[in-house]
């Protein structure tokens, strides 16, 4: 993430998404949307502190467990694009102007995710989460990002639980 100069979230969370390091579902998603979104903003020009953001995100992203989606009506990768969005306007607990931003990012996310149905499959909720995101920093916040017209998942032969036809991102 660190050494990418792609100015699209998606291509950066694909190229995050074929590392050993991340799993089919698990957790590090919950971090991974909020990492591709910082990194394609600071490459369009955005002015942040990568090292630093970085390693919020990452914190705050640990602080949703694996399976919250199910536990707890609250997809981690929709989360994550609201931690961006507060790491990068430095919102805290006792913010006024950009407190509810986050949430309403998320919001929009996780409604975007939840369009899409169970069971939980942590690479089309992100791809889902990440498109929304975009769309809500351009339409929200003036944050223009670049955004993939068709987004192709290469892992559904390794998803047992994959939706096929039904997911938007399938590719047989």
């Amino acid at each position: 993430v660190l050494h990418t100069t792609s100015k699209n979230p998606i291509e950066i969370a694909q190229q995050m998404m074929a590392s050993p390091a991340v799993h089919m579902h698990g957790p590090e998603h919950h971090f991974l949307v909020a990492a591709a979104l910082l990194a394609a903003y600071k490459n369009s020009g955005g002015d942040v502190d990568m090292n630093t953001a970085l390693n919020a995100v990452i914190s705050r992203g640990k602080l949703v467990p694996g399976g919250f989606c199910g536990m707890a009506g609250n997809c981690g990768a929709a989360v994550s694009a609201g931690i961006f969005l507060s790491v990068i306007q430095k919102t805290t607990p006792l913010s006024e102007e950009n407190w509810a931003a986050g949430m309403r990012m998320t919001a929009a996310c996780l409604e975007a995710v939840a369009r899409h149905g169970g069971p939980r499959c942590c690479k089309r909720d992100s791809f889902a989460a990440l498109t929304q995101a975009c769309r809500f920093l351009k339409e929200e916040a003036g944050i223009l990002l670049e955004v993939s017209d068709r987004i192709i998942c290469s892992h559904s032969s390794k998803n047992r639980e994959c939706l096929k036809e039904g997911c938007p991102y399938y590719s047989p």
